[in-house]
């Protein structure tokens, strides 16, 4: 009775204890990740930067505005003599002057490199799109790795206080039968050995959890010392087929998207390079102003004293390099070789992606089996375990039997919740690889 009701405390101070604690689910986890996460800002940030190079300001296609203005002051003290041999030496003469202009420069046409070049810029923007997503799903499935380890120390911990409860009540009977003469001391002592081993094992499992929780929130992204407790229910996708997982891959895979667009990139690089034969077509104009006041105290009729002048100029432009020595035919030439390298790299990561596809899809149904032979196995030891429990009850059997019983029931379930966290992972992975990770069911 003392023993029953020392467990029942301890059992709802436990319960109070994961009460008080966060419950940290999957979806919620997630959320804080895409929100959090130092990786997945960085890469929005960089996409921030792609998106303002990609905009019409970078492109060329406006024109350019400019003015300019000044002013101009002299003043000259001169000495003049003339013909009849007067001379005059102080004379004075002071120029005050103002000028401004506002002007626009365009280029007509370039060979279409502009309209390339912005073209180019808008598949970076692409890509840098694409590379956001690829950052997203290696972050999400990292996280979703430390979140399942922690639920699966979870689970085991859990499973060592109940092999700990079960071997101190075992050292209590024993202790009880000792000192009625029905055990001997090394019953009892080989019970303190279970105990003490049971004991260090909690305590490291119980370290491991707590490193796997620090672990966790790095991923994200918050205070690494925060208590938590996860969901540890696992769910199949039970639509998967390796077609269509191989199918969604070509299409969705962010490497073979990259791929894709780096082939297109290179066929731009091609056209914007071959601008260059093609002459440039430009106009320009502007609006000038000037106003000049000149002061000085010789009288002469012929002399400036104001002078203001205001028009407007206009021009076009042809420009045409005719030959620069090769290097524009080496620019297409290299550029022709880009294109093929382009071409011959999406190939390869087709194949590669192909190989990894078929690679996780065995992978995980080999981790769906083992977890169907786990779960049997879970069963088996569960009835040996208690057939051995009754039977040590009656003394059929001495304590080291009984302990032999308990360790590989521990072991098979340990070994069945290592299995359903290793298969829910390796799904996670053909998930990744066929770009269906993103809003899949975690």
């Amino acid at each position: 009775m003392k023993i029953s009701k020392v467990l029942s405390l301890l059992v709802l101070l436990l319960g109070f204890s994961m009460n008080a604690q966060e419950l940290l689910e999957k979806q919620g986890a997630v959320d804080i990740a895409l929100e959090n996460n130092y990786d997945i800002k960085v890469s929005n940030n960089d996409l921030e930067a792609a998106k303002n190079s990609s905009s019409i300001y970078n492109s060329g296609y406006l024109p350019s505005v400019f003015a300019n203005g000044g002013a101009d002051y002299q003043s000259n003290e001169s000495e003049i003599e003339f013909q009849n041999g007067t001379v005059q030496d102080d004379i004075e003469n002071t120029t005050n002057s103002v000028n401004a202009s506002v002007g626009i420069d365009y280029l007509l046409f370039d060979g279409f490199g502009r309209k390339y070049n912005y073209k180019k810029l808008q598949e970076l923007y692409n890509i840098s799109e694409i590379r956001v997503r690829q950052v997203i799903e290696n972050t999400l499935l990292d996280l979703l790795i430390a979140y399942y380890d922690v639920a699966r120390l979870t689970e085991n911990k859990s499973n060592l206080e109940q092999s700990l409860a079960i071997s101190k009540s075992q050292l209590l009977r024993e202790q009880y039968g000792y000192q009625y003469g029905q055990k001997t001391q090394l019953d009892v002592l080989n019970t303190e050995v279970n105990v003490n081993q049971d004991s260090i094992n909690l305590l490291n499992i119980q370290r491991e959890l707590a490193n796997a929780k620090r672990d966790l929130n790095v991923i994200l992204g918050r205070n690494v010392n925060i208590d938590f407790q996860v969901d540890t229910t696992v769910t199949y996708a039970l639509d998967l087929t390796y077609e269509n997982m191989l199918q969604s891959a070509k299409l969705n895979n962010t490497l073979l998207l990259q791929a894709e667009k780096n082939v297109t990139l290179s066929d731009y690089d091609l056209k914007i390079n071959k601008s260059s034969w093609v002459p440039n077509v430009g106009i320009n104009g502007a609006y000038n102003w000037r106003d000049s006041n000149t002061d000085s105290n010789i009288s002469n009729p012929f002399l400036l004293a104001s002078q203001t002048s205001r028009g407007i100029v206009g021009g076009l432009t042809v420009s045409w390099n005719i030959f620069d020595g090769g290097q524009t035919k080496t620019r297409v030439q290299n550029a022709k070789i880009a294109i093929d390298n382009s071409n011959i790299e999406k190939e390869l990561i087709e194949k590669d992606l192909e190989r990894n596809v078929a690679n996780a899809w065995e992978t995980y149904q080999n981790s769906l089996f083992v977890l169907s032979a786990e779960e049997k196995n879970v069963e088996t030891n569960r009835q040996n375990f208690l057939r051995s429990e009754e039977q040590f009850k009656l003394g059929q059997i001495i304590t080291v039997e009984f302990r032999l019983a308990q360790v590989n029931f521990l072991s098979a379930i340990n070994s069945y919740n290592q299995a359903k966290y290793t298969a829910k992972v390796a799904e996670l992975r053909l998930l990744q690889l066929g770009g269906k990770l993103i809003g899949a069911d975690y």
